[in-house]
């Protein structure tokens, strides 16, 4: 699409005349500095490869978001002094004029009942939750210094992928794809693939493109029964009737698009395309029966299942076949301990039995294949959990952890990131970053570095302003990086 009719949609009277006002001298130079903005869209295909600004460390992402938010005190933070001081009051220092989700008055601290170990040739801290990940400790980057600026799940996970707490913006995989395109046309360039039956506290605008043409959006993927929803020829049509209707809707909407110039039109064309080619290339690459018994083993994947393992090796899969980002949510790992699932002992023992072999497993298989690094694994949930007991179960048997925004750790791999390495700490009972704070918007101006553009300059313009994943903050953590 031409990318100054896009511009002019949101153009309203009044630039308009304070454009022309400065001559066409002003209007020439407008449109040389329009060729020199990243990512503007291939004409006809918005998917097309695009190379980025500078040299890229990572060329795809893997997304793991564990939904809920684990508990990184019982994981990867290893707190000796809170386990001293377990069942003490919170001094009030830490609590004082702050507010949490489900916790009043003066909570009591709450060490980790779990066993911490260092692991790999730099001694990374990790706790027997996770026995699987201990074996690749050194291509891990554990960020212990993470903070954000939300303690609720929504506006959290909205912030975390989007760079802001409320719907509507682009998510970082759509920034991904606007800004990339995809290798391998006859898959979509973003895809979501869901375990543990739910959906995203965030809902669909957790993978959505916002304001940016739809065809950046996510498409979301299913492990059992038919791959895509919708994708499949109803009765009656068979692939050569398809192709034609295609046609038709095809000449009506190049019609329109020249007509009307609406960003829309391309972006409709270019889906219906899609996934025409997706009813022979999706179901070919989602088919995990194909791979060997050796590899379904590592992953704990089964065909015909829906699982976290399963979307691991899928993810693999996608990522081999060209897919540019791949986005997992898992849902379950809200830790208040409000039931024995969500207890930090057996619950956690439980749940991450679930997910710490498959994410081990695709670390090896991405390694074994010469995908790792390129590939920029990410793990981890919205915030973090407190280090005190939830105050609804703080009497209870089953132990349980608050929503905590203001100390947590992310973890990534592969795709340029320094492996074997803890970046920051967290003061000794865990309250607030000690040591090379990260916020969420410098995490996703790194992320952008490592695929090879400067955050404050991938753009789109929307209602007279340009727009970016890291809205107006954040700066690339020169710490994190290879």
């Amino acid at each position: 699409m031409n990318p100054q009719l896009e511009s002019l949609q949101y153009k309203t009277r009044r630039h308009f005349f304070k454009q022309c006002s400065m001559g066409l001298g002003g209007v020439a130079l407008s449109d040389m500095l329009a060729t020199d903005a990243y990512a503007l869209e291939a004409p006809g295909n918005p998917l097309l490869p695009k190379l980025p600004p500078f040299a890229a460390k990572a060329k795809r992402v893997i997304y793991l978001h564990l939904t809920g938010s684990p508990p990184h005190l019982d994981m990867w933070d290893h707190k000796p002094e809170l386990v001293k001081r377990d069942g003490q009051e919170c001094p009030d220092e830490y609590i004082k004029g702050k507010k949490f989700a489900f916790t009043s008055g003066t909570p009591k601290l709450m060490g980790s009942p779990r066993t911490f170990k260092q692991y790999g040739k730099n001694g990374l801290w990790m706790s027997d939750a996770i026995p699987h990940l201990h074996g690749v400790a050194d291509d891990l980057c554990i960020i212990n210094s993470m903070t954000t600026d939300h303690f609720n799940h929504a506006p959290a996970e909205l912030f975390v992928h989007t760079g802001f707490q409320q719907p509507g913006r682009p998510t970082f995989g759509a920034w991904t794809t606007y800004g990339l395109g995809s290798e391998n046309q006859n898959l979509p360039g973003y895809v979501v693939l869901i375990s543990s039956g739910v959906q995203p506290n965030g809902g669909k605008s957790s993978f959505g493109s916002g304001f940016i043409p739809s065809v950046y959006q996510g498409v979301q993927c299913r492990s059992k029964g038919d791959p895509v929803l919708y994708v499949t020829d109803p009765p009656g049509m068979d692939r050569s009737l398809r192709r034609t209707s295609l046609d038709a809707l095809r000449d009506l909407n190049e019609a329109a698009s020249k007509d009307f110039a609406h960003p829309e039109t391309l972006t409709r064309m270019a889906q219906y395309e899609l996934a025409f080619r997706m009813q022979m290339a999706v179901p070919e690459v989602m088919d995990i029966s194909k791979e060997s018994k050796k590899t379904l083993e590592s992953y704990g994947a089964q065909p015909g299942a829906s699982s976290f393992a399963n979307n691991c090796l899928l993810a693999r899969r996608l990522a081999e076949d060209g897919v540019r980002f791949v986005q997992l949510f898992d849902w379950g790992w809200d830790f208040h301990g409000t039931n024995p699932a969500e207890d930090i002992r057996d619950g956690l023992t439980k749940k991450c039995s679930t997910m710490d072999k498959p994410v081990a497993a695709l670390i090896n298989d991405l390694k074994e294949r010469g995908l790792f690094e390129d590939t920029l694994i990410i793990l981890g949930g919205e915030f973090g959990r407190t280090p005190f007991r939830e105050g609804r179960t703080a009497k209870g048997k089953v132990l349980g952890r608050d929503h905590f925004p203001d100390c947590y750790t992310m973890v990534m791999a592969g795709g340029g990131v320094k492996g074997g390495y803890t970046h920051g700490a967290s003061d000794d009972l865990g309250f607030s970053v000690a040591r090379d704070k990260v916020h969420v918007h410098d995490l996703q101006a790194t992320w952008m570095h490592l695929l090879g553009f400067d955050h404050e300059k991938l753009t789109y313009r929307f209602q007279g302003r340009d727009y970016r994943l890291t809205d107006v903050h954040g700066k690339v953590v020169k710490g994190l990086l290879a």
